[in-house]
């Protein structure tokens, strides 16, 4: 699956129990319809087959389909029966998360009749039939069948075999099916059998059924509605990993159970039918109505896991070219397709194939591949073999995305999605508690790609930017979570659904980069080809991995290590957090202390006592040394010794490839300034954002002082790396530091001591944009920095970008054609209003009033909320809670002006009459999150007494007893940043 969105959403836990216990109401009132409604009776295998043609049809080279053989039925030789609910019975493998294994599938021949037609896209609920055979092999005796079934309704089942090993027409016999009932907490369907099957034996189970087509979450078989050439359309498409193939067909739905699958999907004759494999054949069907169908079936699929089978019925066209003999589609809206959309996407698909293919030296097995761009897909990717599926705003370039992150972000996904066919489709870890075996090994070689195919785009920088970054804020010892998981600590399906998450991708990523960095390139890549190799087609468990380095690691005799790569690697999979790692270059001396948020591991309760095998690579004055590992608590390396006299500076963890932070003692910290101060271009750039990283994360988290972190910065002047100055910049311009009215004496200290050192990198990207912004297109790191560095040049009052915030907003207003570069568009906006009056005002609510682009809607709205007008504000707020809920969607108005400098205040007088309209817009909790809002800067008792009276007519009984504990913790937050806002002030005296 895709890498989880940045710009996705987050719930609460709040609301995330609230819809937990919405969904488990749901279940249970679905799964008591299926035990009224659902029927389960015998079906003659006849019915479950598609004619003797399909059985007889040619497979694509390099697969064998073995036909089945026909099979009577006799409808009197056993009874109907009913499905029912499991209520009741005892304790057995219908409560446990895992399949007993007693049977083991072979083979998949499912049929799927959604009844989707492009006249009757306002049906208000689509659904679906089904038929399945399943051949299975019985490993233990056993008169009870065990597979998984969720709001399905079963309508016949039958057991044939033991299957014959002979000719097709050979007699087969039956078992008889006594009862089927559903297990709804573990979401088994049960078969209960006359007589039990016979180990070593093959039977097959025949299944029918039906089941709901979702329209409100992309899980199992889904619809989206859209726009295409004017008109109203729908598509159906699948998501089944990691569970949601339960939701489609009874299956076998666990990672290790692989089989083949021969898929057909009936259809109106209007769409297209895609799955994992080529179009074998089609027919036509015609139902009781008299309407016309169209039945398209597919070549047999490799071995591979439920998760991985996919469909697509749609009304697209695409474009296409070969590579290397096989063709790769791109499919999307017929509007998008005419206009180039998919051209990007489709151009950069074929050459990651082939990069991945001669890297790995493993040809893809599929004859072809088809990516689907859909209209709504949450953000989301997913790797299916063969129909690879992506949220259209993933996959498809517009012509004004060129000066924006895109072209990086979808070809990062792009490889992700590619880098699975390895990753998890070839190769599938055995259960989900190794899902980063998959996950993170996509994840890593992402920047393998772009640097491939952008040698500019240095493969250091952009994995700290989109990789490293962002699971090192997360990350610390008392998070609950491994990257590799004990199977014991699943006891419910919805706890796989959360392994896909920052530490699956991201760190398992990283986990994939430090052992590359440990070890060569070559090593790397020859140990993961045997990996690939040998368990192709099949399952593999973490260890599996660590032995296959280990074989590579001791066919060597260059690399040494201190202990095998499992006694290594597991140190870090095995457990959470990662280490602080700290230097004292007067001794030598190199200690190691897991990361604790704020420090906090001097209290009782908050132990962790591991530690890791840590591989430290290093530079010493410019100069890469020898590996060297810390694999105790603490290890003398006296060849790090530095003298005050001298000007030799070291640098731990060479390119950022080990998953930890450094810090020095006051003398090493000393000599690193002292270089950054008298030649910082010796300092790579991955170092230098490094230092300032790590520094300011071990000073808010109280491992040094903020004076550390902040000498750091004297040198910026010659600093001029985009992707450093954001480094500092989202540290030091913070909201609590510059905007909170606590820390107004901060503003001038700081934008005298910035803007002295802003002015070289201010004076290269204001030129770009004004003369050349084009060049921008390709440098992501610029793209993804830009914003930053304009917000804080205009918030400090640097005069030049107020000025190209008023050129860039009025050439805009004035020739709307001259678009607002995308990078710094929010921010430009922004200034428009703050620096302009209502007539710019009413000019860009006009504009977000006639545009349809969700994107840009939000952009707008939060750009009004910048004014410094009262009045403009509180009308804002009014037209907000009286015009059509339509025109801002979702937009919480009085939010976004709550959330300004201006509004704050102006937000709380407008609820004093406005609270009941409000929260009959926005709903009650609004109301909550506009109390936390406008009390942000609070810092005394009293103040949070006069806010809870302010808002306690406003709040319902249960909301009021909650907001207390949320004030004072906001409170002392802001009580511990207004000392550190104390030092910064003091320090900042000292050196402007």
């Amino acid at each position: 699956m895709g890498p989880p969105s940045s710009s996705g959403f987050y719930v609460s836990r709040a609301a995330a129990l609230l819809l937990a216990g919405l969904a488990a109401a749901l279940l249970l009132s679905l799964a008591v319809l299926a035990a009224l409604y659902g029927r389960c009776a015998r079906v003659a295998p006849s019915e479950l087959h598609h004619g003797g043609d399909q059985d007889a049809a040619p497979s694509p080279p390099g697969e064998q389909k073995e036909s089945p053989p026909t099979r009577q039925s006799d409808p009197t030789l056993e009874p109907t029966v009913t499905a029912t609910l499991g209520k009741g019975r005892p304790f057995g493998p219908w409560d446990q998360l895992r399949l007993p294994r007693w049977l083991v599938p072979l083979h998949y021949e499912l049929e799927l009749w959604p009844r989707l037609k492009p006249d009757e896209l306002s049906a208000p609920a689509l659904s679906f039939t089904g038929r399945v055979n399943i051949t299975v092999r019985c490993a233990v005796a056993t008169a009870r069948l065990l597979l998984h079934s969720l709001f399905l309704d079963c309508e016949r089942a039958e057991v044939r075999g033991p299957l014959s090993s002979g000719t097709g027409d050979a007699t087969v016999g039956h078992v008889p099916v006594e009862d089927v009932w559903f297990a709804l907490e573990m979401e088994y369907m049960v078969l209960e059998l006359r007589e039990a099957l016979q180990p070593g034996s093959l039977y097959e189970l025949q299944l029918s059924f039906s089941g709901p087509v979702y329209q409100d979450k992309r899980e199992g078989l889904f619809l989206n509605i859209y726009m295409d050439q004017g008109a109203r359309r729908a598509l159906l498409a699948s998501q089944m990993e990691p569970t949601f193939a339960r939701n489609v067909f009874p299956c076998f739905d666990e990672p290790a159970l692989k089989a083949t699958f021969n898929i057909t999907i009936i259809h109106h004759p209007s769409y297209v039918a895609l799955s994992n494999m080529p179009k074998l054949g089609q027919s036509e069907k015609e139902d009781l109505s008299g309407s016309k169908w169209t039945v398209t079936t597919f070549y047999t699929t490799p071995y591979m896991p439920t998760y991985l089978v996919a469909f697509a019925v749609c009304d697209y066209d695409h474009v296409n070219r070969t590579e290397r003999g096989k063709e790769i589609r791109i499919w999307a809206r017929k509007d998008a397709i005419a206009n180039g959309h998919a051209d990007f996407a489709l151009n950069i698909t074929g050459p990651t194939f082939s990069f991945l293919e001669d890297l790995f030296n493993i040809s893809y097995p599929l004859p072809k591949t088809d990516v689907i761009a859909l209209p709504t897909f949450d953000d989301r990717a997913m790797e299916n073999w063969g129909l690879l599926m992506f949220d259209e705003s993933l996959l498809l370039l517009q012509p004004d995305d060129q000066l924006t992150e895109k072209k990086t972000v979808i070809s990062c996904i792009v490889s992700h999605e590619i880098g699975h066919q390895w990753f998890g489709n070839l190769v599938t870890m055995s259960w989900w508690n190794n899902i980063w075996l998959n996950e993170g090994f996509a994840s890593y070689f992402e920047s393998r790609v772009i640097n491939y195919f952008n040698s500019k785009l240095s493969r250091n920088e952009i994995f700290f930017s989109d990789i490293l970054h962002d699971v090192l804020k997360e990350d610390h010892a008392l998070v609950s979570r491994a990257v590799s998981m004990k199977m014991e600590n699943f006891t419910e399906t919805n706890e796989i659904n959360e392994l896909f998450d920052l530490f699956t991708y991201n760190k398992g990523a990283s986990m994939a980069r430090m052992l590359s960095g440990f070890l060569n390139e070559n090593l790397f890549i020859s140990a993961l080809k045997s990996y690939l190799e040998t368990f192709s087609y099949s399952n593999a468990e973490q260890d599996d991995l660590w032995r296959h380095f280990q074989m590579a690691i001791d066919d060597q005799s260059q690399i040494v290590l201190p202990a095998t790569i499992k006694i290594i690697m597991d140190s870090w999979t095995h457990q959470s957090g990662f280490p602080v790692v700290t230097l004292n270059v007067s001794t030598g001396i190199v200690k190691q202390e897991p990361f604790y948020r704020e420090n906090v591991k001097n209290q009782t309760l908050l132990t962790h006592n591991a530690t890791w095998i840590v591989p430290i690579l290093w530079i010493k004055s410019g100069t890469t040394q020898s590996l060297v590992w810390l694999d105790k608590s603490s290890k003398v390396f006296p060849e790090m010794q530095v003298s005050d006299f001298d000007h030799d500076w070291v640098i731990l963890n060479l390119n950022m490839t080990g998953y930890y932070r450094v810090n020095y003692d006051k003398l090493g910290w000393k000599k690193l300034n002292q270089q950054l101060e008298e030649d910082p271009k010796a300092i790579p750039v991955i170092h230098r954002l490094q230092l300032i990283d790590d520094a300011f994360s071990l000073s808010k988290n109280n491992y040094i002082e903020i004076e550390t972190a902040l000498d750091l910065t004297k040198y910026l002047a010659e600093e001029d790396e985009i992707i450093v100055w954001h480094a500092v910049l989202v540290n030091l311009v913070t909201r609590d530091l510059v905007f909170d009215v606590n820390n107004y004496d901060i503003y001038p200290l700081l934008k005298k001591y910035l803007l002295k050192r802003l002015t070289s990198v201010w004076n290269i990207y204001s030129t770009i944009i004004r003369e050349n912004v084009a060049a921008l297109q390709d440098d992501y790191l610029a793209l993804i920095s830009l914003r930053k560095l304009f917000e804080t040049a205009c918030l400090l009052g640097l005069e030049d970008c107020l000025q190209l915030s008023r050129e860039l907003f009025k050439n805009w207003v004035n020739h709307p054609e001259n678009e607002i570069p995308y990078p710094i568009r929010t921010v430009i906006l922004c200034y428009g209003i703050a620096l302009g009056s209502d007539k710019e005002w009413n000019f860009l609510l006009n504009i977000y009033t006639n545009n349809t682009k969700e994107e840009e809607k939000i952009q707008l709205a939060y750009a009004m909320s910048c004014s410094k007008d009262p009045w403009i504000l509180n009308r804002y707020m009014e037209y907000a809670i009286n015009t059509s809920p339509f025109i801002f969607n979702e937009t919480n108005i009085i939010e976004i002006v709550a959330a300004s400098e201006v509004g704050q205040y102006v937000a709380k007088e407008f609820l004093v009459n406005n609270w009941q309209a409000v929260s009959e817009r926005y709903g009650t909790q609004s109301l909550v999150t506009l109390l936390y809002i406008i009390g942000r800067s609070i810092s005394t008792d009293l103040q949070i007494i006069e806010l809870q009276q302010f808002f306690s007519p406003m709040l319902e009984e249960h909301q009021r007893l909650t907001v207390h504990a949320k004030l004072q913790t906001i409170k002392n937050k802001n009580l511990k940043n207004k000392n550190q806002s104390a030092r910064i002030a003091a320090w900042l005296r000292k050196n402007t």
